[in-house]
């Protein structure tokens, strides 16, 4: 089950709201009274309720909005408790102070915004002592393995118990819950509008992760980045389970450098089954397989991981991703040849860009490498014995195929191009590797100058189905994938 939080000055405000999530199918909020302005109307707030109430009127220590006494802050609860709310949030020290009254359930509390401690199972005993229905802790996360640790509790816990961990590393944590056994998790009204760190929407946890069908025996999918919030991957790999009634889930996990190991350490007590890896994990993770595939042998970077019973194996999507979009879109593409003595200009010296110069070189084409940093050029050329072009001569190189495999052109930078209009020629191939925005103004000049553009949202989906087949054997939904991710980048962000 999951339970909104609802926090506006306005006591209207706060019912229509109420009335609002119930017709879109919520079944608990959490009014967060300390947000209220003014008296609190708790007789008006409970008369007529379309679903089950949690009264929290938290302190500004606590991480709330009360500001008043404690004395009128109690005087709060144990009026909504005699009005006979469903459930009180109360903390150790305010349960201390009210008794039991009536039929309302009492959740007793435990907030750290700092970090997650090392004492969860006497924080957990002390909680529980306080004549606790539900015993409720919620910490920040300062590392991938806090999730595990609580989560971990809640298993174990012989009392109903929510935990929960705070902030972008935390995320798994509140998605999992109802795995682990949580009698359910919390959401807020808006994404926009978080009532604590790392939230998400009620929206997002339905209609992205299906939070309500996850169950203990679901398959856990993740995604590793550091930062991760920026991924679309979530929104394709879950639009795909659901379609094909797969159970399971695919995740975002923030994962600092420093916390890779822990992190596949960890992974097996989530029931983690596959895992897709971005910046900046890409090369490193190499240590962390016990099998790897050709490409990401020669590469020298995967993107996605399978866990099997022989143990982890890595491959690299991106590589074969980028020859099936230029074969998509190159005339007599069908043969194997189709690429062979071709001039290819690869721009950048990145991960995108070891994967497209190994796929180029492997079909015979001509490459050359042209970073910003010409170190990084040098090296990624020595890799895959080809030449260089200087970043400051790559208006001039007469290539027969363009490749963009810098972040050049990437929303929020839409107006940005790495290559100027008049070096497009119309004989020219044009790849563009960004996929957000789909149409970047270096495939919307190159069009308009009658080159054959490849688009960077293709490979994106095409490397994404590839991990999805590794993941559950099954076929993905590529129109579907393709939909959902030019629906999330939008028409107004390109």
């Amino acid at each position: 089950m999951i339970c909104v939080s609802i926090g506006r000055s306005r006591l209207r405000h706060m019912m229509a709201e109420h009335k609002q999530l119930v017709d879109a199918g919520a079944t608990l909020v959490e009014m967060r009274l300390d947000y209220i302005a003014g008296t609190v109307q708790i007789k008006k707030l409970l008369e007529g309720r379309p679903s089950p109430i949690i009264a929290t009127c938290r302190r500004e220590e606590d991480g709330g909005r009360f500001a008043g006494s404690e004395e009128d802050r109690v005087q709060i609860l144990r009026m909504a408790i005699a009005e006979g709310v469903d459930f009180v949030d109360l903390e150790e020290d305010t349960a201390a102070l009210i008794p039991r009254f009536g039929k309302t359930k009492r959740i007793v509390s435990y907030h750290n915004f700092e970090k997650t401690p090392d004492d969860l199972d006497a924080i957990h005993a002390r909680l529980a002592a306080q004549d606790a229905d539900i015993v409720k802790i919620a910490t920040m996360a300062n590392t991938p393995r806090d999730n595990v640790r609580m989560l971990e509790l809640v298993k174990s816990a012989k009392q109903p118990t929510i935990g929960l961990c705070m902030g972008e590393i935390g995320t798994p944590s509140r998605i999992l819950a109802g795995k682990f056994g949580s009698p359910f998790t919390f959401a807020t009204f808006h994404h926009e509008r978080a009532l604590a760190p790392g939230q998400l929407s009620y929206q997002e946890m339905c209609e992205v992760y299906h939070y309500n069908e996850i169950n203990a025996n679901s398959d856990v999918y993740a995604v590793i980045a550091d930062p991760v919030g920026h991924s679309l991957s979530p929104l394709i790999h879950n639009a795909a389970l659901h379609e094909q009634g797969i159970d399971a889930v695919y995740l975002p996990f923030r994962v600092p450098p420093n916390n890779l190991a822990e992190f596949f350490e960890d992974a097996p007590k989530l029931g983690i089954r596959g895992v897709s890896v971005t910046i900046p994990h890409k090369e490193t993770a190499i240590k962390f397989v016990d099998k790897m595939d050709r490409a990401v042998r020669e590469i020298g970077a995967l993107n996605t991981i399978v866990m099997t019973d022989e143990g982890r194996v890595g491959y690299n999507t991106d590589a074969r991703a980028v020859l099936d979009s230029l074969a998509h879109q190159m005339h007599g593409a069908e043969n194997e040849d189709f690429l062979r003595d071709r001039n290819a200009l690869v721009l950048g010296s990145g991960g995108v860009a070891r994967a497209v110069t190994y796929a180029l070189a492997r079909r015979g084409a001509r490459v050359e490498i042209c970073g910003r940093t010409q170190e990084r050029a040098e090296e990624l050329a020595k890799h895959f014995d080809c030449q260089t072009v200087r970043w400051s001569a790559r208006q001039g190189t007469g290539c027969d195929i363009l490749i963009n495999g810098t972040p050049i052109g990437m929303h929020p930078n839409v107006d940005e191009t790495p290559l100027a209009k008049h070096h497009l020629k119309p004989s020219m191939v044009v790849f563009d590797t960004v996929y957000n925005p789909e149409t970047t103004l270096l495939a919307k000049e190159a069009r308009s100058q009658g080159c054959t553009v490849v688009s960077g949202l293709d490979m994106f989906i095409r490397q994404a189905a590839l991990q999805y087949k590794l993941f559950t054997g099954h076929n993905a939904p590529l129109d579907l994938m393709r939909e959902t991710l030019r629906r999330a980048i939008g028409p107004a962000r390109v």
